[in-house]
Order: C-alpha cells, then sequence, then structure tokens
C-alpha cells in the first residue's frame, strides 16, 4: 500500500523518529501487560530488600523487597494516563478558548486573551500546586465516608483537572492565531454568506484546518504534562500510595540512597525510563512537525 511504502521511506530519513515511535508503542505495551503478567505484584513485598538487578528481578528489589521491574511499569501506566488525559483536559479548553477568540474578534476577542495574559503571568505548577492543595479536603471527606479506591479516583481526577487547566494557555494563543488568519479566507466568506452559522463554520471549516497544528502540540504537551505530574508526585502532592507513578519511584529511590548505601538501581531505571519518554515523545512532536511542513524536504 501507498501509506507503508511512505512510512518506510520516511523511516530510513528519520531513524530517531522512528526509533522513538517503536520505543513509545513498546512502553504502551509494557505498561499494558506487565502489572498483569509479572509473577511479582507490584505492592506485594519479600524478604529480598535492596536486591541488585539480577536474572530474577531485572530491575532489582525495593525497600520493601517489592520487584522494580513491576513497579516502574505500574507506574509508567499511571504516568501516560496522566498524561494523556491531562492533554485531553487541555485539549478541549485551549482549541475552544483559542476558536471562540479569534472567530468573534473585538471585545470578546479581547476579553478572553487578556484572562490568558493574567494567567500567563503567574506560575503554571504553583497554580497546580494550589490547586491541588485546596481540594485536598475534598479527597479526605470522600476517604472518610466512601471507599479508598473512591478517593483515588477522585484524587486522580483533582490531578488530571488540574494540569489539563493550567497547560492550554499556549494551545489557545497557537489556535487563536490560526483562526485569526483563517476567517478571512474565501471558504469562511462563503459559508458565511450562505447563511451558515458560526457553530458549523467553527466545526466544518475551521477545526479541520488547525487539526495539524493541534496534533503537533499534542505530542509536545503529553511529556510536559508527565514532567509536572512526575515533579508533584516527587513533592508528594501527585500520586500517591498503594498508587505508584515514575515520579513517585524517583522520589522513593532518591529517599534511600545516602553515603552508607548507594542502591542506584531505584533511581537509574525508573528515571530512564521518564528520561526516554519524555525525549520519545519529543521527537516524535518534531517529526510529526517536519511531515506536516509544506516546506520539508519530501
Amino acid at each position: 500500500m501507498e501509506w507503508i511504502r511512505l512510512a518506510r521511506r520516511y523511516g530510513r530519513r528519520h531513524p530517531v523518529v522512528t526509533g522513538s515511535v517503536l520505543f513509545l508503542l513498546l512502553l504502551f505495551l509494557l505498561a499494558l501487560a506487565v502489572p498483569w503478567l509479572s509473577p511479582f505484584a507490584a505492592d506485594k513485598g519479600s524478604d529480598t530488600q535492596f536486591g541488585h538487578p539480577d536474572g530474577h528481578h531485572w530491575f532489582g528489589t525495593d525497600v520493601h523487597g517489592r520487584d522494580l521491574f513491576t513497579r516502574v511499569f505500574a507506574g509508567a501506566r499511571i504516568s501516560l494516563l496522566v498524561g494523556l488525559v491531562g492533554t485531553g483536559v487541555s485539549l478541549v479548553i485551549g482549541v475552544g478558548w483559542g476558536m471562540i477568540a479569534g472567530y468573534f474578534g473585538g471585545r470578546i476577542d479581547g476579553f478572553l486573551m487578556r484572562f490568558v495574559d493574567i494567567l500567563y503571568s503567574l506560575p503554571g505548577i504553583v497554580l497546580v500546586i494550589v490547586l491541588i492543595t485546596a481540594l485536598e479536603p475534598t479527597v479526605k471527606v470522600v476517604a472518610e465516608h466512601a471507599a479508598p479506591g473512591l478517593a483515588r479516583l477522585v484524587r486522580l481526577l483533582f490531578l488530571f483537572v488540574g494540569l489539563g487547566a493550567v497547560s492550554w494557555l499556549t494551545m489557545a494563543r497557537i489556535i487563536r492565531g490560526q483562526v485569526l488568519s483563517l476567517r478571512t479566507r474565501s471558504f469562511v466568506l462563503a459559508s458565511q454568506s450562505l447563511g451558515a452559522g458560526p457553530l458549523r463554520i467553527l466545526w466544518n471549516h475551521i477545526l479541520p484546518n488547525v487539526t495539524g497544528l493541534v496534533v503537533v502540540y499534542l505530542t509536545l504537551t503529553v511529556p510536559a504534562i508527565i514532567l509536572y505530574e512526575s515533579f508533584l508526585s516527587y513533592l508528594g502532592l501527585g500520586i500517591q500510595p498503594p498508587d505508584a507513578s515514575l515520579g513517585t519511584l524517583i522520589a522513593e529511590g532518591a529517599g534511600q540512597i545516602n553515603p552508607l548505601q548507594i542502591n542506584w538501581w531505584l533511581v537509574v531505571f525508573p528515571g530512564g525510563v521518564l528520561a526516554a519518554t519524555l525525549l520519545s515523545l519529543s521527537f516524535v512532536g518534531d517529526g510529526i512537525k517536519d511531515a506536516l511542513d509544506p516546506r520539508a524536504e519530501g
């Protein structure tokens, strides 16, 4: 098929992007399969504390004797989930906000974009910390009056919303700029002359023309949100035990390193998976941008 031939040719020309895609596919498969298929339960300890990596425990064991290989990919599953859902929240808010501001212009555009400017002047990570801290009493109330699993779900939901709610600002600005140039194009003016309403024009004509830009930005937003989540988890404000993310695993590993006992594998393996994931997502984003750029070499 033609698209397979084009994919192979692109892969030969851009081996780094191809390798990044393959790594991400492998990571998704391992994140889905390892926690279910591993003979070592992610939260079940043993007597082998701080076990070095070997043929039995590929990534070694932690302070509770838990298999780190299983925990890393269980944590990767949560980190990827946070990144994808948080990016989805950012997508909905940012694209909708930018399209409305760019299409209607005038006072609506001025009001919406001044609000974006105000939020831009504040540190995003501080806003997330404040939001999560303010919502923490709600999680405690849910934990006291409902099942623990529901409290964990509510905490994850607040984390999704908090990370997505501060990651849409750049998306809104980019989409608004594109819509400002698209709303004067002939196909939009023709639809307006035929009596099409704003919602129909935005959905049928504007949105398809900004989809490529949105896809590129999404591939850059996912690693940013994963990095935010890892930092929050490192501070103890993100994923809470018994759940684990790559950020919490790095924090736990760093806490177990001291001059008397350097358990390097507790930081190297989760940190390496996190770094490889962020780099791969960035390379894929650059590859998509180059592929959609009409000025790029064919």
